[in-house]
């Protein structure tokens, strides 16, 4: 099983219950809440999550500016600075690492910074599991708007997903036979 079919399950499966989807129409995003830079680099990071390779990858869709905009609109307050503090971290990680930020890192670095955060995640789940009111990792936040995102753009949704449309293709002229409606 390939990575992208692999995320395409999990997202599936949990029917992609992602934080602050109780928040979606609550408040307009704060257009200060992000800069560029931060935005650039939210895109890299989704990238190389979801990178483009026969179908197209998370910065065809622009994640990173989905993922400003939603985070800004529908975060708590505490979420949102989790994640904005989350970036400062890679950054400086990837700095003192590999002596440059995050976006001018080689893919290959990428992908190991973001596994070695992946796995720091992973333990702050667990060890945070009976607390309610410690706040999830940056990286859980920005992984899981990465599919939201993704999954949810015209890319991920007709390039990469099994797009069908229904009830099915535009038919302009159809000869009525008297039938009964349908009901879908």
């Amino acid at each position: 099983m390939d990575r992208r079919e692999l995320l395409r399950t999990i997202a599936a499966l949990t029917g992609c219950a992602f934080v602050g989807a109780d928040r979606a129409f609550a408040a307009v995003p704060d257009a200060d809440a992000y800069t560029a830079t931060q935005v650039a680099l939210l895109d890299e990071i989704a990238e190389t999550i979801l990178p483009r390779t026969d179908t197209p990858g998370a910065k065809d869709a622009q994640v990173g500016a989905y993922i400003a905009r939603y985070s800004a609109a529908c975060y708590t307050p505490a979420n949102l600075a989790v994640l904005r503090v989350g970036l400062g971290e890679i950054d400086a990680r990837a700095r003192k690492t590999h002596g440059a930020e995050f976006v001018k890192c080689t893919s290959t670095q990428k992908q190991k910074l973001l596994i070695d955060v992946g796995a720091e995640a992973k333990r702050h789940t667990h060890e945070s599991s009976g607390n309610g009111e410690r706040p999830p990792h940056w990286f859980t936040l920005c992984k899981q708007l990465t599919l939201l995102g993704f999954f949810t753009s015209e890319a991920g949704a007709t390039r990469v997903a099994r797009y069908r449309p229904v009830p099915g293709p535009y038919k302009g002229v159809v000869a009525y036979k008297g039938e009964t409606f349908w009901a879908w």
